[in-house]
Formats: C-alpha cells, structure tokens, sequence
C-alpha cells in the first residue's frame, strides 16, 4: 500500500519552522523596517486563539513589570524587540525559534521569505568586509615588527604603530549632512570642551578598504559614536553598516553610548533600531540652547 502524502498544511510547517544553523549568527538588528513593522501587525494584537506579543516577551525573559511597561507603548512588538535586540542571544535563529514554539506558523510562512533575504544581506557583508581586509604580509627588511595600526588609518597615526590616534567619538554621518558635523566639529572641538571627534572625510587617510577602517575605529578607537540621522541616512548603505555594526558588538564593547542626533525635521519615519536610545534633538526650539552642552557631556562621561 503506497504512503499518504503529507498534507499541505503540514508541508508548509515544517518548511517555515527549520532554522538554519547560521541564522543563530545573525543579530535581530539585520531585520530591515518593513519585517519589524509586519511582526508588529501580527503580534500586537490581542488574541484568544493564538499566541502574541506578550507571550513572546514571557519567552525572552522579560519580567512581570517589563511587560506592564510595553503595554502602554503604542507598538509593543516594536519595542519589545528594540529592546531585546540590546541584550545577549538577540538573534534571528532565536526568534524564528520561539515563533515556531509559540506556533505563530502564519508568521513564519508570511515573513520567512523577508527574514531569509535580510539574513543573506547581512551574511554577504560580513563575507565581503572579511574579505576585504588587506593581507598583513611582514617585509623581510623591517626593521620592526608589522602590525594592524601600520596601516596608517588616520592623518595622526603613528607611522611606527606604537600610538595609534584615538577619539572620544565617531560620527556616522552622510555627505549631504556635512555642513551639520562641521557645527559639530566647531561646537566640541573648538571650544572649551576640546573633545576629539572621528570625522571620516577629514581624518581617515584613503586608499583602504571602508568597512575594514571604520569597523576598526568604532570598536577599538572610539569611546563612543554619535549618528547624525536623517532622511539621506536612511538611504546610505555605508550609514546602514556602521550603525548596525556598533549595536551587534559584544556585550562590553556594546556599553560604549551610541548617540543619536536629529538636527532636521525628517519626512520619513525614525529608524526603529534606533527609537530604544535617548535621541538628542537639535529641532526642538524649547531645548536647542542645551543641546551642545548636553551632546558634549554625554561624549565626556567615562
């Protein structure tokens, strides 16, 4: 007697609830807006028959007076995972894992084609940064030994690698905004609280590879990063990278503050990987004279 073939309804579940083994390697910060808005208008709401928002957040371990606090936010979902996405474990693996626990097998099957494509981007910008690293080859003539900072990353890098320039903050910026950072570079640098600002166009020597440079100065040279966000961030893949990068670095690394500042009105909405952090507003006239003193002592703190 021939077997019966799986139903449909079974075949669909068992494709959407496999996880493959790297996804575990993804942090949740590579899921674009338009996955996150769709998990909102999923999980958000309130449901006798299934599985939502609160349950999922029972799951990551978020405790009784947490979970009250995201009731009262318009998006739950959104920030739920806003704020999980700053934690240890926040992966695209562990989320697809507890969806299929939860048995949101609608979600799965309706997102699972979004959620491969993000992870794929993400993957293939980590291979190619990888890969584009320059191969530290030592010259059999040197006299001392080669390393990394040989490079010559910055205008004021020691040639010798012995002390590299290091700076209280990275701007992550895009070229149409520069006007603005040059009132940053006036505000902090050159005035009475003398801070050090990365500024990639003025102090980054070219002729290296962008994401292996920037990735080595917001994690090793840094204290901290200030992102510039506006409507022209949105659309920058280097912004993108340079943002998501400083969020998925390790515990330690990550309490370094990432600071981001609005200093125009914005047709498009705020970024959601950025809506969990305090922004520092230079459009609110109410507040506009505090603002660089306030950026500057968030910049100072140890």
């Amino acid at each position: 007697m021939a077997c019966a073939s799986p139903s449909p309804s079974r075949a669909v579940t068992a494709k959407v609830t496999t996880t493959a083994p790297e996804m575990h390697d993804v942090p949740l910060v590579a899921l674009n807006f338009s996955v996150r808005r769709r998990l909102s208008l999923y999980l958000n709401p309130p449901t006798q028959v299934s599985a939502y928002w609160p349950s999922l957040a029972e799951e990551l371990g978020f405790d009784y007076l947490e979970i009250q606090n995201l009731q009262t936010q318009p998006d739950p979902t959104g920030r739920l995972l806003d704020t999980w996405q700053t934690r240890e474990l926040a992966t695209v693996g562990r989320l697809l894992e507890l969806l299929r626990k939860l048995e949101r097998f609608d979600v799965l099957e309706d997102l699972r084609p979004s959620i491969d494509e993000d992870c794929k981007k993400y993957l293939k910008k980590q291979q190619e940064q990888e890969a584009e690293k320059p191969l530290q080859v030592p010259a059999v003539d040197s006299s001392f030994p080669q390393t990394s900072e040989l490079l010559g990353i910055t205008t004021l890098d020691d040639p010798l690698g012995q002390m590299p320039e290091r700076f209280d903050a990275f701007i992550c910026y895009c070229p149409s905004d520069i006007q603005f950072v040059k009132e940053m570079i006036k505000h902090l640098e050159q005035t009475d609280h003398r801070l050090k600002l990365c500024v990639a166009d003025r102090d980054v020597l070219p002729g290296a590879c962008v994401w292996s440079i920037t990735s080595e100065l917001i994690e090793k040279r840094c204290r901290r990063m200030v992102v510039v966000v506006s409507d022209e961030y949105l659309q920058s893949n280097e912004c993108d990278f340079q943002t998501k990068f400083a969020l998925s670095l390790c515990p330690g690394a990550r309490q370094k503050r990432l600071i981001p500042v609005k200093y125009k009105a914005m047709k498009k909405e705020f970024p959601s990987i950025l809506r969990f952090i305090t922004v520092c507003d230079y459009t609110n006239p109410c507040t506009k004279s505090w603002f660089w003193p306030r950026l500057a002592r968030a910049l100072s703190l140890p």
